[in-house]
């Protein structure tokens, strides 16, 4: 079985994380790396529903491949007014654990040990949450990109949920199974395919396949996100009035994609087809006042998003501490 085995460039470029601002350095905010140990999951309620935030651990992208259709001094501006990095993007991957009634649904399973020495760390977090594996029931696929499905599988190939039932888009499936998709990608696209294909067909999983609005569970469904894949979609959760959605990929910076609903990255398989998907959600998420969970926003990702006039902005929720009373 095709396994990813990453290069040492590869492993640099991905993993290093260079905090360089695009502002004269009296003007910047010279903020050092975190000290202690950090926070690996986040709980709160959704009407009936408990939710836990779970991180898998973080990686960086190239800041080149923001914006890749827009104008490259309009981005380098656009990172230095919001105080992000000049060069690298630092990417959270903010997992979704719904319990409502007798479902425990997790969104994606991370990135396992094939990907990046920064991420993988979802089992060991689930843990620290108190969650035990055996009792997930249900498994939600937003898309097969590596950072959401190569965890699937464990150290001997084996299902880390083996109890649990697999959804994924029907779509998806179809694009990463057909015939000889590896020899149709580019040669720094064939490890994600082979990546992908191995955990769709990992044993021990038996998958529906799932179209707009299919139920995995009560309150909890599957909806059309396509763009940063064929078939890529998000989960929604809906408990006594209350909604959120899960938004996997279809957003990926909570700065720009609110700002710039236009602007896509590198990885976005169908550029046109990602800008409708993130205008239509970003109407009916600002008129509906739905809650969020962007997969790659600043840890936990949660929050709303806000219209203001012809744009938009993400306003994460305020984490509150409760008491274990």
């Amino acid at each position: 079985m095709t396994l990813f085995k990453p290069t040492r460039r590869a492993l640099l470029q991905l993993a290093a994380f260079a905090p360089a601002f695009a502002l004269p350095a009296p003007l910047r905010a010279a903020l050092g790396a975190p000290a202690g140990k950090q926070p690996a999951f986040h709980r709160f309620t959704l009407g009936a529903a408990k939710i836990t935030i779970v991180s898998d651990g973080h990686f960086t992208m190239p800041t080149s491949e923001l914006g890749v259709n827009a104008d490259p001094d309009a981005v380098a501006r656009f990172l230095a007014a919001h105080f992000l990095p000049a060069q690298q993007s630092y990417r959270h991957t903010n997992h979704m654990l719904i319990e409502l009634g007798d479902a425990k649904v997790l969104v994606d399973v991370g990135s396992g040990s094939r990907f990046v020495p920064s991420v993988g760390k979802l089992m060991a977090n689930l843990e620290a949450a108190g969650v035990d594996p055996d009792e997930i029931t249900h498994v939600a696929i937003t898309h097969a990109h590596p950072d959401h499905i190569w965890g699937l599988r464990d150290d001997f190939d084996e299902a880390i949920f083996p109890e649990a039932s697999y959804y994924i888009g029907g779509t998806e499936m179809d694009y990463w199974l057909q015939d000889d998709l590896v020899n149709q990608v580019a040669p720094d696209q064939q490890q994600i395919v082979l990546g992908a294909v191995n955990s769709i067909r990992a044993d021990g999983v038996d998958w529906t396949r799932t179209a707009n609005e299919t139920e995995v569970a009560p309150g909890i469904s599957m909806i059309d996100t396509p763009g940063h894949t064929p078939g890529h979609m998000s989960v929604r959760i809906e408990s006594q009035g209350q909604s959120l959605i899960a938004l996997g990929d279809s957003f990926t910076n909570s700065f720009m994609d609110f700002a710039h609903p236009d602007w896509v990255i590198r990885r976005d398989a169908d550029p046109e087809t990602t800008v409708k998907t993130r205008k239509r959600m970003l109407d009916m998420l600002a008129a509906d006042k739905i809650a969020i969970l962007g997969y790659h926003f600043p840890f936990p990702g949660v929050g709303h998003v806000q219209r203001t006039g012809d744009t938009f902005r993400f306003i994460p929720a305020v984490w509150n501490w409760q008491s274990e009373d």
